[in-house]
């Protein structure tokens, strides 16, 4: 690869490399001016040949971060991730990291610059949680401009990341769960606390379910879209995950409340007339719209944690709260896991580690018991496989 370092004045040199030719066969050419003495130009010149041969060698660019950031969320994130995901990158990028960072020119943007960054986020009292999802928007950002060419190595990948400190969930034990679903009963809305109790869904999930998804025949409601708010809008979206498009069968009891509350439903949407809006919604407002999740915590679910005399919880621990039950009562975490909706049991297994040493406890009990306590049990288990095994 030829290169050329040519005076252009006192301590001032031009390098010039050959980049190749363009797709209409014309010369295309690298230029770089070096203020200092010819020893500096040298020392880019070799520097840049060594990187082409490496394929590693970016063209610079004037672009700053701030335009850059434009181009991905419009050309690469929008068309390839769901509303919900783009503007949640959007924001972040937003608050965070377009303020401090955003004048820089894209391609001198340098690793300390990042971490000051985060380490000024920390020092400002937002949470090591927060440092990490600003991070994961920066840093899908950055790795698309290495693909397109723009970069050479994604600074953000060297950055060093807060820990997020553990946090044991607050949920529902058996009794309070009780507890709550007594005061639920008695409550406004609280056939939707009583849902998502029993259901584990998502807030987002059982907010979009239509009456279409509930077949009272198969006692059972399908999760088939995600309730997504925007700044002055909202609109359904596909659920969370592949997994999350699921069957989740319902208990009788709660099936019978769920026939009330759609004849009470009718009623009001008759009384109501041409003003309803018919978005065939299990759990809307007075006019048919969706319901709003800061309103119903608010103004529903912490008025009944009170009467329940329960300590206050996030409405989306009712979600841990019914996967907990479960697995404590011995539940099979795969079951556990497709109701739910998680993209692998592994997913279950590690959100809900602190259930375990229970789980464990019971299995080597069960163990003990088979191969120990020898009685009656252990030769009526017998005489059934053997049993099956003859049968067989």
């Amino acid at each position: 690869m030829a290169g050329q370092i040519i005076k252009r004045g006192d301590r001032t040199w031009l390098v010039r490399i050959f980049m190749g030719r363009d797709a209409n066969g014309k010369q295309k050419f690298h230029h770089k001016t070096i203020h200092g003495v010819k020893r500096d130009a040298e020392r880019y010149l070799t520097a840049v040949r060594r990187e082409m041969d490496l394929g590693v060698f970016v063209e610079p660019s004037a672009m700053s971060l701030n335009e850059y950031l434009d181009r991905w969320l419009r050309d690469a994130a929008r068309p390839r991730v769901s509303r919900r995901t783009a503007d949640g990158y959007a924001g972040l990028l937003e608050r965070y990291i377009r303020q401090p960072l955003g004048h820089k020119q894209l391609d001198k943007l340098q690793v300390l610059d990042i971490q000051k960054v985060y380490g000024e986020m920390l020092a400002c009292g937002l949470s090591a949680r927060i440092v990490r999802h600003a991070h994961s928007a920066l840093h899908n950002s950055l790795k698309q401009a290495v693909k397109w060419g723009l970069l050479s190595r994604n600074p953000s990948d060297m950055v060093e990341l807060p820990k997020v400190p553990h946090k044991e969930r607050r949920v529902l034990s058996a009794e309070e769960a009780q507890e709550f679903l007594k005061a639920a009963a008695v409550m406004p809305h609280g056939l939707i606390f009583e849902f998502a109790l029993l259901t584990g869904m998502r807030p987002e999930e059982y907010l979009a379910l239509q009456w279409s998804d509930v077949d009272f025949e198969r006692c059972t409601a399908q999760v088939r879209r995600a309730l997504v708010r925007h700044k002055k809008s909202w609109s359904f979206e596909e659920p969370k995950t592949a997994r999350s498009r699921r069957t989740v069968y319902l208990p009788a009891p709660l099936l019978q409340k769920l026939a009330s509350h759609k004849r009470q439903q009718a009623e009001a949407r008759l009384k109501l007339g041409a003003a309803w809006q018919a978005f065939d919604l299990v759990f809307s407002s007075e006019e048919g719209t969706p319901l709003s999740i800061p309103n119903i915590t608010y103004r529903y679910f912490r008025p009944l944690l009170t009467k329940a005399k329960l300590p206050r919880i996030r409405l989306y621990d009712l979600r841990h709260s019914c996967a907990t039950l479960l697995l404590i009562a011995e539940e099979n975490p795969k079951v556990v896991s497709e109701r739910l909706g998680h993209s692998t049991i592994v997913l279950t297994l590690d959100t809900y580690s602190h259930v375990l040493p229970h789980m464990q406890q019971s299995a080597s009990a069960r163990l003990e018991n088979m191969l120990y306590n020898k009685g009656s049990a252990q030769g009526s288990d017998t005489t059934v496989i053997q049993t099956k095994t003859g049968s067989s």
